[in-house]
């Protein structure tokens, strides 16, 4: 098990890494650019965006479904961008743990 030292480090890391991964910022589109949505590395919504001159007001489940597929895409992203920030942390905790499971 690491020691008080190593886990106060591995906090600080993980606070460092918090902040890093809420400045990325992952952007997808739908509808060849009618939704462009924006999130950061923490997963959250920063903006969204719709183009109102590519929306056809007379057949909304076509945004719906813009909408939607943004949000998993992005999601998606973010999530990939957040593993791979993690990784060098997760591989060091990993390695203070000695392999325990």
């Amino acid at each position: 098990m690491p020691g008080f030292k190593e886990q106060m480090a591995m906090v600080q890391r993980a606070k460092k890494l918090q902040k890093e991964l809420s400045k990325e910022l992952v952007e997808v589109e739908a509808g060849d650019g009618a939704v462009v949505i924006q999130f950061t590395g923490e997963l959250k919504v920063e903006s969204v965006k719709i183009d109102p001159s590519k929306i056809d007001l007379d057949h909304p489940e076509e945004l719906e479904g813009w909408i939607k597929a943004a949000i998993r895409d992005g999601l998606k992203e973010a999530q990939d961008v957040a593993t791979e920030k993690m990784k060098p942390m997760l591989g060091s905790l990993s390695g203070m743990m000695g392999g325990m499971h």
